[in-house]
Formats: C-alpha cells, sequence, structure tokens
C-alpha cells in the first residue's frame, strides 16, 4: 500500500470539503448547537463537568445521524456520478487507498468539528476543578463512534451513483445503530446482552465513564474495518 497514493487523495478530498460549503456549514452549526447547549448545560446543573454535554443526545443526533451521512454521502455518489470514478482507478492506486484517502479525509474534518469542545473544558477548568480524564475518554468516544458511522456513510454511498439515496440510507443505518441502545426494553431479556453489544450507544456510554474498556475498542474497530472491507468489496464489484 502506497501511503503516497493515499496521502495525496487525502489532501484532495479535505480540500475538497473546504472548497465547498460543507465544511464551513457543519462546523458552524455544530458550533452553534453545542456552543448554546454546553452553556444550557454548565449553568443548570452548576457542576465543574462535561457529562452533560458528551451525553447530550440532541449533540449526538445531530453529528452522528445528520451531519456525518451528509458529509459522506458525496464520497463515491459523486465520482460515480460523474464518471470520474473508473478514471482515478485506472492511475496506479488502489481500490484500499482510494478509500483510506477519502475516509480520513471525513473523519478529520469531523475530529476539526469537535474541536470545540477542548475550549469547553479550558473554559470549565478555568472556573473550577475538572476531571481530565473522563473528559478525554469521552471525546475519544465520540471519534470513535464518528470513524464507525463514517464507515457506514463512505459504504453507502458506494453502491448508488444518487447523493440523496446515499445520504437517507445512511441515516437509516446510522439512527438504526443509534437508537438501538434506547429500545432494549422492547427485547426479551434473554437478547438483551447481544443486542447491547450491536448497540453504539452501550460503548460510548462505557468510554464516556473513563474506562477504555478492550471491547469497546475491539467493538468499534471491528465495525470499522467491516465497513471499510464492504467498500472494498462494493468497489470491486465493477470488475464483476
Amino acid at each position: 500500500m502506497n501511503t503516497n497514493n493515499i496521502k495525496t487523495i487525502f489532501s484532495k478530498e479535505l480540500k475538497s470539503y473546504f472548497n465547498s460549503p460543507v465544511a464551513y456549514i457543519v462546523m458552524i452549526v455544530f458550533m452553534v448547537i453545542s456552543g448554546f447547549l454546553f452553556t444550557m448545560n454548565f449553568f443548570q446543573v452548576n457542576i465543574a463537568s462535561m457529562r452533560e454535554f458528551f451525553g447530550s443526545f440532541f449533540i449526538q443526533l445531530v453529528l452522528f445521524v445528520v451531519f456525518i451521512p451528509a458529509i459522506t454521502m458525496r464520497s463515491f455518489s459523486e465520482e460515480k456520478k460523474q464518471g470520474t470514478l473508473e478514471l482515478l482507478l485506472t492511475k496506479p492506486i488502489t481500490d484500499m487507498e482510494l478509500i483510506l484517502g477519502k475516509y480520513l479525509a471525513a473523519l478529520t474534518l469531523i475530529v476539526i468539528t469537535l474541536s470545540p469542545t477542548v475550549l469547553y473544558f479550558i473554559i470549565i477548568k478555568m472556573i473550577g476543578p475538572i476531571a481530565f480524564w473522563p473528559f478525554v475518554t469521552s471525546l475519544l468516544g465520540y471519534i470513535l463512534m464518528s470513524a464507525f458511522f463514517i464507515g457506514v456513510g463512505v459504504f453507502v454511498s458506494s453502491i448508488t451513483e444518487n447523493q440523496i439515496i446515499a445520504f437517507i440510507v445512511a441515516v437509516l443505518i446510522c439512527l438504526f445503530f443509534f437508537l438501538l441502545g434506547k429500545l432494549l426494553i422492547v427485547f426479551p431479556p434473554s437478547v438483551v446482552s447481544i443486542f447491547e453489544y450491536i448497540t453504539t450507544d452501550y460503548h460510548l456510554a462505557n468510554i464516556s465513564r473513563g474506562v477504555i474498556d478492550s471491547r469497546v475498542l475491539i467493538y468499534y474497530f471491528s465495525m470499522i474495518f467491516l465497513s471499510l472491507f464492504l467498500t472494498k468489496v462494493s468497489l470491486e464489484s465493477r470488475k464483476w
């Protein structure tokens, strides 16, 4: 695998985000929403903690279920529609290099979008004592969950030429994993533990407590690998 090819695709994709309104809209809207909820939660709870912020259902819904599908919907759909995907793959670049370049560019955009949370931590730190490690693990949990959903979005984008369809399907899949943990009460007790492990909510809650469990890392990295593998299979299907 040629890292220079990955860097080239990564740079091209990241620039394309900032050459269009997509990156700015996502970042500004997230900053407005997160800033408002951070202020409301901080003054209402009156505790030097970001647990309420990272545990906000609305912030998670907007970031994971709306923003990420919106960012990834054009990853391969646009290339397919314009007919540039085949041309791109005729160059000395492998499918996985192309996938990783696009995937890492989207992940970088999300990490940049999440960067204001560091400022929120500093503000609280200036006012009163706040635990550093739970903040780090909560932010890591957000990044890992984003990485998984970005993989889902990139995969869905690779199977259709229509960006709207890619967005809708990615939203539905992300919504399934996001809401499944909140619907466990309707499942029989005998299967709750199985579905609990599948849901992202369960793993995000665990890592947000400040404990990095190997099961959490295995879950996220496995799901990321699966989504990227399926994307590779999807691209290779053009040869069948």
